[in-house]
């Protein structure tokens, strides 16, 4: 059986606050009788970004450091925001033979405890708030409540976070050419220093992006193409488009500010768009874990294409988008049957209806007027046109277009007249 430790920190690097944590671990092990092992995340860390210091050094950094073993999370920090994430870790945990876990924290498990309790009792852990002391110790007990209990918790003191701060710490070590200072230096165990040395001498620190495939896509994909990727919406589209050509990092982060954006999301959309993950890899993963009773009710697909449907309805009586999402989530509001797949007309011209074929696969986008639009090949013709639907449905298709993770996909459909395109959601 294990004792785990540290499930929150990437360890990128190894500092002594993590030392701490592994001490304090390493007591309640040997008086349990149990294991150390450490999970790290592996690819890309909690925050969506490229580790600074690999996957291997970090593993070695631990072990010296007093853990028994340490394990991998990889391939979900680029497809998935942490709400998510963190209970198909804790499945992962649980199903090696966990009993508990430990972690770092500057409130008590008293106050983890009653600052969780709202998302336990709803059941839904996104949009833990941003002023919460410790939030991501807090998500880790909500959904360890939520999986019944099955991870015993506890919390050891937390040290200074200012001082022991390892995005402080990697950026003195860039800021300084690649060394590491004297006053760096006493923030790092000598192991993790000398491990560190080592892989900045061989020039495997720091972990960098793909930036190249990362400006290709941006500077080329059409907005139907960008549209299949997961976490970039119909606005954010008409920017990467409006503001071409980009040619260095900056240029990409300011459009996503004027995307409103906040640094966390950024980071998930641009390496969705480095992978090229798409918004069906991402849902049939979230699948996979719903059959599996890891993701909350209030957070599975089917409930994202619910409340899409509500709140589109909703708006039809004059209530507003806000009013109507509190409601659906306040007061876990039954939605029967939203559709799945709509038909919407076309606006062809004659040549364009007799060149169009049943069944052609269509791409959805939105144009640069925010009106939903359509595009397809045909006879070597690229057509492009807007969708007449109905308003509901547009409210409708559009709150699902922007929902980061669910796809909509279109293919032609012969109507009395012309052409109609049947959409299909999921």
């Amino acid at each position: 059986m294990f004792i785990l430790i540290a499930i929150s920190a990437d360890f990128d690097p190894v500092h002594k606050g993590h030392e701490h944590l592994i001490r304090e671990a390493r007591k309640l092990a040997d008086r349990l009788d149990k294991k150390v092992v450490v999970y790290l995340n592996k690819g890309f860390s909690a925050n969506h970004a490229p580790f600074f210091v690999d996957f291997d050094a970090r593993r070695e950094m631990a072990l010296a450091l007093g853990a028994d073993d340490v394990k991998a999370f990889e391939g979900l920090h680029h497809r998935l925001v942490l709400s998510y994430s963190v209970p198909i870790r804790l499945k992962q945990m649980i199903d090696d033979g966990a009993t508990d876990y430990i972690t770092s924290a500057s409130i008590s498990l008293d106050e983890i405890k009653s600052k969780a309790q709202k998302f336990i009792d709803e059941g839904n852990f996104v949009g833990m708030p941003k002023s919460y002391t410790n939030r991501n110790e807090i998500r880790w007990y909500a959904i360890n409540e939520f999986l019944g209990s099955r991870l015993n918790y506890h919390v050891v003191e937390e040290f200074n976070k200012e001082r022991y701060s390892g995005r402080l710490i990697r950026q003195s070590i860039i800021d300084n050419g690649m060394t590491i200072t004297d006053e760096v230096r006493e923030l790092l165990p000598e192991t993790t220093v000398e491990i560190l040395k080592r892989e900045i001498d061989a020039g495997r620190t720091p972990g960098e992006r793909n930036w190249a495939d990362i400006y290709k896509r941006m500077n080329t994909y059409s907005r139907g193409n960008l549209e299949k990727i997961a976490y970039l919406n119909g606005n954010t589209i008409n920017e990467i488009i409006k503001r071409r050509v980009y040619r260095d990092p900056e240029s990409i982060w300011a459009v996503f500010r004027r995307s409103d954006y906040g640094p966390v999301m950024t980071r998930l959309a641009i390496s969705s768009i480095e992978m090229e993950v798409t918004k069906k890899e991402v849902m049939e993963l979230m699948k996979s874990y719903e059959a599996e009773g890891v993701i909350p009710d209030n957070q599975k697909v089917q409930r994202v294409i619910d409340r899409a449907w509500y709140v589109a309805s909703e708006g039809e009586k004059g209530i507003s988008a806000r009013d109507a999402n509190n409601r659906f989530r306040s007061e876990n509001i039954i939605v029967e049957n939203p559709p799945l797949s709509l038909e919407a007309g076309l606006n062809l011209t004659k040549f364009e209806t007799k060149i169009t074929k049943e069944g052609l696969p269509t791409d959805l986008y939105v144009d640069k007027n925010g009106k939903i639009s359509v595009q397809f090949k045909s006879e070597g013709k690229k057509i492009k046109t807007n969708l007449r639907l109905p308003a509901l449905e547009v409210t409708y298709l559009r709150y699902i277009m922007d929902s980061h993770f669910i796809p909509v996909s279109g293919s032609i459909k012969k109507a009395k007249k012309g052409f109609k395109v049947k959409v299909t959601i999921g």
